[in-house]
């Protein structure tokens, strides 16, 4: 690039950060706007660009880049190559770990569990192009980055596709298709299904190697508690100077620190597809009386859970039924299916009736089952299953009450009265004192008879929630709060799971909607 040339392209790049900069600081100000205001903390970033292989000459360009976006960001940035700083005290001070074109093998065993750590207790990590050719043997990374470097063509113009219908911030800004000039990475295995794509890659647009099969570029997710945000763009000089990619790059970052947030299409979105493709499983310990070869426990709450994706009973699937899909959870093991994204602010609804098969350790008990919501940290915290969240009770009789489960809290307006063991229960009355609790009944049974369907509602708004069964308020939930690292944060957002438990239950008509505020009919509630 001449000198002429290179002037040009840094004033541009200045102007486009300082425009786009003032864009989305306008936007701080919408009452429901995740965003932080200038007025508390600025968000702290380690930028770590570390290299134990191959070194990206464009790495100094990119680090002169971030610090210009930080500073009209109001971002407090921190740029190393020094692993030491992966320790607890040290990550414990940063909203967000940002791998830079790093590779090799960077980090020591000591500082791998600091930085596992770091992301289960809420961390969260962006990574740029090579920060996918890293710590080849490090399982937790691979999964959490989603993706590891095999080879590459020679550095190319490409044709990029954006996901359909996709709301996220990184990419917005981006035509269905348009092309790109970048060095295109191929990875070792197919990119998993738990992550949500961004953009992919059209493998006839190019010469040279390429993976012959589908071919994500960018993507995130949230992974055992911490927010994750991947582009494999990012190679060259010429990235840090293109503005589309730097606006692409700059809402990665925001998306992972918290401050936007991916929203839901204003005509809402349906979440049952033939193939579940807007969900993921995690499996919980398997029963002695069940036919599988895993180890089995008797305590299915304590044994060792299946885990992520692995689901050879097909304890989860879609069924047709009048030409419509129909979720069928057997219940055969207890599990939880589970939105590949986090939502807030939404009324979600779906209708549900029980099947008739019942399975151990729950053959005398009641059907159960459950909708969580607001769903947060590490699978299997509960029982070695379920996530850290609130519950929408599935089960016969009991339809609508409310339990925190995990490391959540929450208040409701209450009445307490003493059981006869002695044991207080609290039951949700919209008049009631306003207390803590972790269980609330429901204020009344709306429940139809076993063979008919029932519309389950749940209105989610900020960090509070109404609970509803066909048609009628029987709960309602303020102040949702989740416990971690000795603290109390509000709980405004999460991931949706659907409960596998010892009972089987058909689910379908399964939507979340977008609101900003609780229906007028519902205030007084």
């Amino acid at each position: 690039m001449t000198y002429k040339k290179q002037i040009v392209a840094i004033a541009f790049l200045v102007s486009f950060l300082l425009i786009y900069s003032c864009k989305t600081s306008s936007t701080q100000s919408g009452t429901n706007s995740p965003i932080a205001s200038k007025t508390e903390v600025p968000a702290s970033i380690l930028v770590f660009s570390k290299t134990g292989g191959f070194r990206h000459a464009s790495i100094g360009k990119g680090i002169e880049t971030l610090k210009t976006m930080g500073e009209l960001q109001h971002w407090k940035m921190n740029f190393s190559e020094d692993a030491s700083l992966f320790n607890k005290e040290e990550l414990s001070k940063y909203n967000l770990i940002l791998f830079l074109n790093t590779t090799g093998d960077i980090l020591n065993p000591d500082e791998q569990t600091a930085f596992e750590n770091y992301i289960k207790s809420g961390g969260n990590y962006v990574g740029v192009h090579a920060a996918s050719d890293t710590e080849f043997e490090w399982p937790f990374y691979a999964e959490m980055v989603g993706a590891q470097f095999k080879s590459h063509p020679k550095q190319q113009n490409a044709i990029l596709n954006k996901t359909p219908n996709c709301q996220h911030p990184s990419v917005e800004h981006y035509k269905a298709t348009f092309d790109k000039f970048d060095e295109w990475y191929n990875f070792r295995k197919p990119v998993p299904s738990y992550v949500n794509v961004l953009l992919d890659i059209d493998e006839t647009s190019y010469q040279g190697d390429r993976m012959g099969t589908y071919h994500p570029i960018s993507w995130y997710h949230v992974y055992q508690g911490g927010r994750v945000f991947y582009t494999a763009m990012g190679h060259d000089d010429a990235s840090y100077y293109n503005a589309d990619f730097l606006k692409h790059l700059q809402e990665g970052i925001r998306w992972a620190l918290g401050q936007t947030r991916e929203e839901i299409a204003e005509k809402g979105e349906n979440l049952l597809d033939a193939d579940l493709s807007k969900w993921t499983t995690w499996m919980g310990a398997v029963h002695p009386s069940v036919d599988i070869d895993f180890e089995k426990s008797a305590n299915v709450q304590t044994g060792k859970p299946m885990g992520l994706n692995n689901d050879p009973k097909k304890v989860y699937s879609i069924i047709q039924e009048n030409g419509e899909n129909v979720l069928r959870v057997s219940g055969e093991i207890y599990g939880g299916l589970t939105t590949k994204k986090e939502y807030g602010n939404y009324h979600f609804t779906t209708q549900f009736k029980w099947g008739n098969k019942k399975w151990e350790p729950r053959l005398k008990d009641k059907r159960d089952s459950g909708v969580l919501y607001h769903a947060k940290g590490v699978h299997g915290v509960f029982w070695n299953v379920w996530m850290a969240s609130a519950e929408f009770q599935v089960q016969e009789g009991d339809c609508g009450d409310f339990y925190a489960l995990g490391g959540i809290n929450a208040d409701v307006p209450s009445d307490k009265t003493i059981q006869a063991d002695g044991k207080p229960k609290f039951t949700y009355n919209p008049k009631g004192k306003i207390v803590p609790v972790r269980f609330a009944a429901k204020s009344s049974l709306f429940e139809k008879p076993n063979e008919e369907w029932n519309m389950l509602e749940i209105y989610c708004l900020g960090d509070e929630s109404i609970h509803l069964v066909n048609g009628h308020v029987v709960n309602r939930v303020k102040n949702i709060r989740y416990d971690i690292n000795n603290k109390t944060i509000p709980v405004t957002e999460g991931k949706i799971q659907i409960q596998s438990e010892g009972a089987e239950v058909f689910y379908k008509k399964m939507k979340i909607e977008p609101i900003t505020q609780f229906p007028g009919q519902y205030k007084k509630w």
